[in-house]
C-alpha cells in the first residue's frame, strides 16, 4: 500500500489514467452487452426459440463480469503498478473468469434439463432434483478448476480429505441424505412420474407436481399442497392411477323400486350410459359402458351398478354428476320409481299371535 501511495503522490496520472481506461472499457463493454442481449431476446421472441432464451438468460450475469475483467486487464496494461500487485490482479481475474463460466454453465445445465431433459432416452425426469443435480455437478467441476488453476492447489489431496470427512458428514446428515437418495431412486424407477395421480397407504393423494432433493410435492384435488419426504414415499404402498394407463374404470350405483322390471331397468341404464359416453366430457365410449344387477337386492331397492371408463382419475367425479342427472330425467320420463328407505313395523297385542 505504501508503494501505491508513493506512486500516486509522485505521479497521480499513473493511477488516474488506468482508472479512466477501466471506466471507458467497462462502459463500452456494458453497451455491447446490452445490445447483444437485446438482439438475442428479439431473436428468441421472433423465432420462438428456447435456445435463444436460454442463452440470453445464461449470459446476462457472466457478461457483466467479463466487462469488469476486460476493463481491469486493459487498465493493467497501461499502468506501472509493481509486478506483485499485477500478479495478484491477474490471478484474481482468472478466478473471476472461471467463476463467471461456472455460473453460466450452471444456468445452461439447469435450463437444458428443464427444457430438453424429457427428450433424452433414459434420462432422469425433469424435476427440481434433476435440475439441482446438473447444477451441482457443474459447480463442483468449476470449484476444482478454480482451485487448480487460480490458486495452484493440488486437487487430489483435497478430494482425499473430503472423502474421509464425508463419512462424518454422512452420519450427521443421515436423514437429509436418505431423502436425497430416495428422491433419486423414485425419479429413476419411473413408477411415479410428474403429473401422475397417486394415493399412499397413509391416505395422502394427489397429482405429483415435483420431486425435490428432500420431499415430493403433491397437489390434492382441493388444490392443496402435500409434501411427502422422499424416504417415506420410497417405503410407502403407492397406488398410481395413471399406470399402466391414464384411463380407468369407474362405477355408479343406482337403486329402483322392487316393483320395477329388472330387464327394463337394465336396458334404460345401458341406453343412458351409452348416450352419455359420446357426450359427457371425460367419459370414454371405448370400451363401452356396461350394467350389472349388482349388488342386487337391497334393503328397500333393487340395486344396479353402471360401469364405465373415464379418461383419468379426476374425470370420474364430473362424469358421475352428469350421469346421475341424466338418469334422474330418464327415470322420470319412464315412470321408474326411485324409492326412499322404508321399514315395516309389526305390532302384536299381548296374548295374540299373527
Amino acid at each position: 500500500m505504501q508503494n501505491l501511495r508513493r506512486l500516486f503522490e509522485n505521479n497521480p496520472m499513473e493511477v488516474v489514467w488506468p482508472v479512466v481506461i477501466f471506466a471507458a472499457t467497462f462502459a463500452i463493454g456494458w453497451l455491447i452487452r446490452a445490445a447483444m442481449l437485446r438482439a438475442l431476446r428479439a431473436f428468441a421472441a421472433r423465432k420462438q426459440s428456447r435456445a435463444g432464451r436460454v442463452l440470453s438468460d445464461a449470459l446476462r450475469g457472466p457478461m457483466l463480469i467479463w466487462c469488469v475483467i476486460l476493463g481491469v486487464h486493459i487498465a493493467l496494461q497501461f499502468s506501472d503498478l509493481p509486478v506483485k500487485y499485477t500478479g495478484w490482479a491477474t490471478r484474481g481475474l482468472l478466478a473471476l473468469w472461471i467463476f463467471s463460466l461456472t455460473i453460466m454453465f450452471m444456468r445452461v445445465a439447469g435450463e437444458l434439463v428443464r427444457n430438453y431433459g424429457d427428450q433424452v432416452p433414459g434420462a432422469l425426469p425433469v424435476t427440481t432434483l434433476s435440475e439441482s443435480l446438473a447444477k451441482v455437478t457443474v459447480l463442483i467441476l468449476g470449484l476444482l478448476l478454480l482451485l487448480r488453476n487460480a490458486f495452484n492447489l493440488e486437487v487430489t489431496p483435497i478430494l482425499t480429505a473430503l472423502g474421509v470427512g464425508g463419512l462424518a458428514v454422512a452420519l450427521a446428515l443421515q436423514d437429509t441424505l436418505s431423502n436425497l437418495f430416495a428422491g433419486v431412486y423414485v425419479a429413476m424407477a419411473g413408477q411415479i412420474r410428474l403429473g401422475d395421480y397417486i394415493k399412499l397407504n397413509t391416505g395422502e393423494e394427489g397429482y405429483v407436481t415435483d420431486i425435490g432433493w428432500r420431499a415430493t410435492t403433491m397437489r390434492a384435488l382441493a388444490n392443496n399442497m402435500i409434501l411427502v419426504p422422499n424416504n417415506k414415499l420410497a417405503q410407502a404402498i403407492v397406488t398410481n392411477y395413471h399406470l399402466p394407463a391414464r384411463q380407468m374404470s369407474a362405477s355408479l350405483q343406482v337403486g329402483v323400486s322392487y316393483a320395477s322390471d329388472p330387464d327394463h331397468i337394465e336396458r334404460v341404464l345401458l341406453e343412458t350410459a351409452r348416450q352419455g359416453a359420446g357426450e359427457i366430457a371425460g367419459m370414454l365410449a371405448d370400451p363401452g359402458p356396461s350394467v350389472a344387477f349388482d349388488p342386487g337386492f337391497g334393503e328397500s331397492a333393487l340395486l344396479f351398478t353402471v360401469n364405465f371408463q373415464v379418461a383419468e382419475f379426476a374425470d370420474q367425479f364430473s362424469v358421475r354428476n352428469e350421469l346421475r342427472k341424466r338418469l334422474a330425467r330418464r327415470f322420470r320420463e319412464e315412470g321408474i320409481e326411485i324409492p326412499f328407505p322404508t321399514r315395516t313395523v309389526r305390532w302384536e297385542r299381548p296374548g295374540t299371535s299373527l
